[in-house]
């Protein structure tokens, strides 16, 4: 069968290629990301060695969040506190000020994480599920290389003071995002502005999140503050808004004012240097192909992934989306069959592929139809 090379550009948009420009923050190592599109808007030294201090936290609810989702752990069983976890709310950390021997609900121990901070819940977290802190953090360093954390490794489940606890920025950010995808019903937890602890032997005790964007007007809803006296300030940050996410992370702001003034700079510069294309949602019919003796002269494509791109409105070139195929292309076409191929292209440049499937069968044609066709493409050309 006579077949051709079909090229069909249904979309431009403008694009850009992103750099760490016209914008300075005020932290020894930063980045930001445009959540859907993954593009990196800025970075600063990304790569060096950071202690993550309360930011470790974020890793030490993801595990439990795991074990919750594969059904192995529940939000109302209780953990009873040990003397270790205990002792962390004497000493001037960051509390949820647990007794020895409460017994204290996941639920209430991750909040107590979450909004408050706590260093002792998070020890009580870490035994409860591991047996000790220790064991717990084997847990974490696993996860992390499996999250492609390479410079990371965790040696408590807190982030208080230890050298051997250390990871970068980058690093953060993957755990960040694996945070919002894999957990978006817990990851709620991280907007809440307060936590009131019912606590034996005393006064219930009401804290308030430690995020300071979380009470400006910048739709933030997480993710988890920290500071260590060799690391000064730092922030995991996210904001939604407007139908875009943008996740910035930061360590070294000289002071607790620099950390919310900075963070806040960085993700504004996100939503107001950039715009974000949706060019095809995954599983969604995406455009139609030629087909060549099939039932149906054409089918839907879809792709199998969301594709979008981030937009730098100050400098604007095009951007072009075009199906690449042989075809048209003979029946039958089996559903979900790989049949083209979606090409980005930016400046001439190839930035992107994505395998296009078929979205639904196309039968082929009888004999007698098939003979017709053939006739008719030989006089007149046309398929």
């Amino acid at each position: 069968m006579f077949k051709r090379l079909l090229i069909y550009t249904f979309i431009t948009f403008l694009f850009v290629e992103y750099a760490s420009a016209n914008i300075n923050i005020k932290a020894r190592t930063a980045i930001l990301q445009d959540y859907y599109s993954g593009e990196i808007l800025y970075k600063k030294e990304p790569d060096i060695s950071i202690y993550p201090a309360s930011m470790t936290k974020i890793m030490t609810a993801i595990i439990a969040f795991d074990l919750i989702k594969s059904g192995d752990l529940k939000l109302d069983e209780k953990f009873i506190i040990s003397e270790k976890a205990w002792r962390l709310s004497t000493s001037g950390y960051s509390s949820m000020f647990i007794m020895v021997g409460d017994e204290v609900s996941v639920e209430n121990l991750l909040r107590g994480i979450i909004v408050a901070s706590g260093n002792d819940a998070c020890v009580a977290l870490a035994e409860g599920i591991a047996g000790t802190e220790e064991e717990f953090a084997i847990l974490m360093t696993s996860k992390a290389k499996e999250l492609g954390m390479e410079d990371t490794n965790f040696a408590n489940s807190s982030g208080i003071n230890n050298p051997e606890n250390y990871s970068t920025v980058t690093d953060i950010l993957k755990m960040s995002n694996y945070l919002i995808k894999k957990h978006p019903e817990f990851y709620k937890m991280f907007s809440e502005k307060e936590f009131t602890w019912d606590r034996t032997g005393g006064e219930p005790i009401t804290q308030g999140n430690r995020n300071p964007l979380l009470y400006k007007n910048l739709g933030a809803d997480g993710i988890k503050t920290g500071y260590l006296a060799v690391e000064k300030y730092s922030l995991a940050s996210s904001i939604n808004k407007n139908g875009r996410r943008l996740i910035a992370i930061g360590s070294g702001f000289n002071t607790k004012k620099s950390r919310s003034v900075e963070s806040s700079k960085l993700l504004t510069y996100g939503l107001t240097n950039f715009d974000l294309v949706n060019i095809a949602n995954a599983n969604e019919p995406f455009n139609r192909i030629e087909v060549w003796l099939g039932k149906d002269n054409t089918v839907q494509v879809y792709t199998n992934e969301d594709i979008y791109k981030s937009i730098k409105k100050a400098k604007k070139k095009l951007l072009k989306v075009s199906i690449k195929y042989n075809g048209p292309v003979e029946a039958p076409i089996k559903k979900d069959e790989k049949v083209a191929i979606l090409k980005v292209v930016y400046d001439d440049e190839l930035v992107g592929e994505y395998d296009l499937f078929a979205h639904k069968e196309i039968k082929k044609i009888n004999f007698i139809s098939r003979l017709l066709k053939s006739i008719n493409y030989l006089v007149w050309g046309d398929v």
